[in-house]
């Protein structure tokens, strides 16, 4: 392999904005295999094609054991139609789940939004001194 090709691993923490705590990590988890001279570890044009998949996997809330399924089905020869039918299948579940999420979320935005403008409304009524905080001060001060 060309000397060009490679990366070291700061070259990679750079490149990807990551943290070599998060390369040494997904090497442990044979998600990536880096060359080894020595200590030095070396990374590859396709060691960089799996971290951007990794990384986007992540960013999608894919499990590490999904993504390593998804790469370990990946066939340097052939279609890959068993990768991409099965990255497929992932994405469309992700997708229901990330969706359902966001349908909770929306609710959750909502209801908080009532929330803070019955708080706004009550703050409001006690600095005019209307609301029910403002009777017990009342009654103290009668």
């Amino acid at each position: 392999m060309n000397a060009d090709e490679m990366m070291t691993i700061r070259q990679m923490c750079e490149a990807y904005d990551v943290t070599p705590r998060t390369l040494r990590f997904y090497e442990a988890k044979e998600l990536l295999t880096p060359i080894r001279r020595g200590t030095r570890r070396l990374y590859s044009r396709a060691d960089r094609a799996r971290l951007k998949l990794i990384l986007r996997g992540k960013r999608f809330g894919f499990s590490l054991e999904d993504i390593r399924q998804m790469l370990n089905l990946y066939q340097r020869e052939g279609t890959n139609l068993a990768q991409m039918e099965h990255t497929f299948s992932l994405a469309q579940d992700r997708l229901r789940i990330m969706e359902a999420q966001r349908a909770e979320l929306d609710l959750a935005i909502v209801e908080l939004r009532a929330e803070l403008e019955a708080g706004a409304d009550l703050i409001a009524a006690v600095r005019a001194g209307a609301g029910p905080a403002a009777q017990p001060a009342r009654a103290a001060a009668e």
